[in-house]
């Protein structure tokens, strides 16, 4: 398609025509529809009349305007419905997604180990273990947040995300 790399700019409007109006697998619709209230018109079709652009041509002035008027009123329901779309959408991705996730759950007094993320202080390195501990499980929260104790029993003044740890096996 293209023959050289400096004539980009030539071939940008191609590529935007096929990105607005193909047709979104979140919402449904195309964003030509979603913006205009119509079906867009490929250039060839002007040429070689389609089925919409004959319909359209056949009407008078008054016609038109009245058909119009009815499909901008209809607008509304076109952005809701694919709001609708774009939440079912969301909500089976998310089906999809937890269907292969387990739930790490964690017992008050188990023992556990806390990952060392490289923008903490006790990071020394690419090479030292990303892991330290064991700590204590003292409270179990909501949401999946849980406070830790040192083994001597000093509590952490923060609460840690279940994802951070991982259970310790002596």
């Amino acid at each position: 398609m293209i023959d050289n790399y400096k004539d980009w700019h030539e071939q940008l409007s191609y590529a935007l025509l096929g990105h607005r109006t193909t047709a979104r697998t979140s919402t449904g619709a195309t964003l030509y529809l979603l913006v205009y209230v119509t079906n867009a018109v490929i250039p060839i079709e002007v040429e070689i009349p389609s089925l919409q652009i004959i319909q359209e041509i056949e009407l008078d002035d008054a016609e038109w305007i009245h058909k119009r008027y009815e499909q901008l009123a209809l607008i509304d329901e076109k952005r809701m419905i694919a709001v609708c779309h774009g939440q079912l959408y969301q909500q089976s991705m998310a089906r999809a997604f937890n269907k292969y996730v387990r739930a790490r759950v964690f017992q008050i007094g188990q023992l556990v180990l806390k990952r060392i993320f490289p923008n903490q202080e006790e990071y020394k390195g690419k090479f030292a273990p990303n892991w330290q501990g064991p700590y204590m499980v003292r409270k179990v929260l909501s949401g999946g947040a849980i406070v830790l104790a040192e083994i001597d029993g000093q509590e952490w003044p923060k609460a840690i995300n279940s994802d951070a740890i991982k259970r310790y096996y002596v």
